[in-house]
């Protein structure tokens, strides 16, 4: 099976010791295209570099997150459009709202989310989005761009059977995590997740965050990684009743399609 890791943060602090082993050990288990995630501005050119090292294999987002939309510079928007200007880079974002930790003004996660958005109409390009305990004012800020905008992911998806139907309802993709795996948080998922489909479904490990619960053998780390993205992809396959290479090839056509490759 060809796997596809629409998210992975490898350019965490984590991963400075042992990147290439991360990567030999994720191309051992198949998963042989992966996007790192810029989070900030400087993350960003990080994840750029990160893919000019690996091309073919690695590509990156430019955007910021909310929990940093405060922080972010005068320049941000010509930061990223810069940025995006790389072939390398697939999409805007990591760009949305998270209302679970406010650690940048509601205001400003509004704000800078809107103008993210209205960067990646003006470029084309496809969206990697984040929400949390926030879907009412992400709906509002997105539903009058929709037609304007192309693809949009609401990535790590962890939200309730009414949140999924109102992103399909708006025509997002879904990027599912090892969140599903966690039988104390991500169980009320299984009752719903084979709404979502297939040309709108990938897969992710977000890695290093969200180490799958049930993995076995338990990892001495706490570190997730991109080879643990065929547990996350069994689960999946498990929860919709499909075989795990069917979902293995749909989720990799759905994300190439997705990020224009």
């Amino acid at each position: 099976m060809e796997l596809f890791d629409i998210g992975a943060n490898l350019t965490h602090e984590s991963f400075a010791g042992d990147l290439d082993a991360v990567l030999q050990r994720a191309d051992d288990a198949g998963v042989v295209r992966m996007v790192v995630t810029g989070a900030d501005e400087r993350g960003s050119r990080k994840a750029l570099a990160l893919a000019e090292r690996f091309p073919g294999r690695l590509y990156a987002t430019a955007g910021v997150h909310p929990h940093v939309a405060s922080d972010a510079s005068d320049d941000v928007i010509a930061n990223l459009r810069e940025l995006a200007s790389h072939d390398a880079v697939v999409a805007v974002g990591e760009a949305g709202l998270d209302f679970n930790r406010d650690f940048s003004p509601r205001d400003s996660q509004r704000d800078l989310f809107e103008r993210q958005l209205q960067l990646a109409i003006e470029l084309g390009m496809s969206v990697f989005a984040h929400e949390r305990d926030a879907h009412g004012a992400f709906v509002e800020i997105l539903r009058p761009l929709r037609d304007r905008l192309g693809a949009i992911v609401v990535h790590c998806f962890t939200g309730t059977a009414e949140e999924l139907d109102a992103y399909l309802d708006l025509d997002c993709h879904i990027g599912i995590t090892g969140w599903i795996c966690d039988e104390r948080r991500g169980h009320h998922m299984h009752d719903f997740v084979s709404r979502v489909p297939t040309d709108r479904l990938m897969i992710e490990t977000d890695a290093p965050y969200l180490l799958p619960r049930d993995l076995k053998p338990r990892p001495k780390s706490r570190r997730n990684e991109p080879s643990y993205l065929p547990h996350i992809l069994e689960t999946l396959a498990r929860i919709r009743g499909e075989p795990p290479e069917r979902l293995a090839r749909a989720t990799t056509e759905t994300a190439n399609a997705f990020f224009g490759l």
